[in-house]
């Protein structure tokens, strides 16, 4: 590969995805990475010419994830493989010639990573022409590891302020937030919608003007309806003027069905779902999930099936049903208690939390309050048993499953999987 000079600067990440929603397509993305720079530009370029609407991905190894860049460089020199791309440890120049020839305006390239501290990945990605990226002060910390949430915030706040400074007349910087995607399951919907328009105001309020908000698909086809609905209404309500703004939605990020039927089902749902909601870009999963990390024919196979799913589904009316369904009114509840306790998100954010305002169940953080409780009840619907100090309701008529014993946390957990599977 041949290095180029300088990288090309594709068009806003968010103006292509609202180009390509506006003419009836979804956007499809892979969560793609691998630590060879040509096996990750030949999984870009399978990426750009598959069958589909995508964006390229390049999601980021542990290491690096973790700010360990000497680990990762060590890695990189001594050619032992990662379990993603160590941009930081990689010279610019390798990055650049992984790039070259694909990143334009017609394929925007996302970097993914799930790290509390940021900074010199976004300094990194900055210098190679690549200006999307994916995360927040909550969704990057309290599933990851031990980092306090206060200094996560910190590392969030200048690192959205690096990537706002690279806005022009010919670019404008995009930042995913990761809040509606909470440790993958067992997270009631209102919860995940809260944090997930919260990210977004604490993005805004540090100067990015390109954002969009995550769910993650759950248990039940209509409770997640629901939930999407609610996001896109509170994200019109809430974000400032003048925002560029989209709805991603990520197929079941929790155990996925063994069989590739089952696999290719639950897909197939969450592309229906992305359509029928108006959500405008599909992060995908494989069949083959369940037993191995995907290659890049897997992943292309995965995106191919989902493009051809969502062509074929029916569109319906994204606001349809009720303004005011149960899942809006709890995460309503969740953002307006939040935003009253300062007017800077991120202060809000890390009282709420001190509080116990939010509370996610499951969560094993030290600064996660831990008394939230949810679990699935005979409908498949999330349903919370125990809400701690948050400001909503616990199910007032909780059935049996609500006591949730070690084997009903894994029967819960396994739940989507033997649905499909079966």
């Amino acid at each position: 590969m041949n290095a180029q000079a300088t990288a090309p600067r594709p068009r806003s990440f968010g103006g292509f995805v609202a180009e390509r929603a506006a003419a009836g397509a979804l956007v499809v993305q892979p969560r793609m990475g691998f630590s060879d720079p040509a096996l990750m530009r030949r999984g870009l370029e399978r990426t750009k010419f598959a069958a589909a609407t995508t964006v390229g991905t390049i999601t980021l190894d542990s290491y690096t994830r973790l700010g360990e860049h000497a680990a990762a460089r060590k890695a990189v020199a001594e050619g032992t493989a990662l379990n993603g791309y160590p941009i930081v440890a990689h010279d610019a120049s390798t990055t650049r010639a992984v790039l070259a020839g694909l990143l334009d305006e017609t394929f925007p390239v996302q970097v993914r990573h799930g790290s509390a501290r940021p900074q010199q990945i976004i300094r990194t990605l900055t210098t190679l022409g690549l200006d999307a990226t994916e995360g927040g002060p909550v969704s990057y910390c309290l599933p990851y590891g031990r980092t306090p949430l206060r200094e996560s915030i910190d590392s969030w706040a200048e690192s959205c302020e690096l990537l706002a400074a690279l806005a022009g007349p010919d670019r404008t910087p995009h930042l995913e937030s990761f809040g509606g995607c909470m440790l993958g399951q067992l997270c009631p919907p209102g919860l995940l919608v809260a944090l997930s328009v919260l990210e977004a105001l604490f993005f805004t309020r540090h100067g990015l003007t390109s954002v969009s908000l995550s769910y993650a698909q759950q248990t039940d086809r209509a409770m997640d309806e629901e939930a999407v609905r609610a996001l896109r209404r509170l994200a019109a309500q809430l974000l400032p003027a003048g925002t560029d703004w989209h709805i991603v939605l990520y197929t079941y990020m929790g155990v996925f069905p063994s069989s590739a039927r089952g696999a290719r089902a639950l897909l197939e749902a969450a592309a229906e779902l992305a359509v029928a909601t108006g959500a405008q870009r599909l992060i995908v999963k494989t069949a083959t999930e369940a037993h191995r990390i995907p290659g890049i024919e897997d992943n292309v196979r995965a995106l191919e099936a989902a493009a051809a799913t969502a062509a074929a589904a029916d569109r319906g009316c994204a606001d349809s049903g009720e303004a005011d369904s149960a899942v809006y009114a709890e995460a309503r509840a969740l953002v307006d208690a939040v935003l009253e306790l300062d007017d800077d998100p991120g202060r809000a954010l890390a009282a709420a939390f001190r509080r116990g305002y939010l509370d996610v169940p499951y969560c094993l953080h030290p600064d996660n309050a831990g008394r939230s409780r949810s679990y699935l009840d005979e409908g498949h619907r999330l349903r919370w048993a125990s809400v701690g100090r948050m400001p909503i309701a616990a199910d007032p008529a909780p059935d049996r499953r609500a006591r949730m014993t070690p084997d009903r946390l894994l029967h819960a957990l396994t739940s989507v999987a033997r649905t499909y599977d079966h």
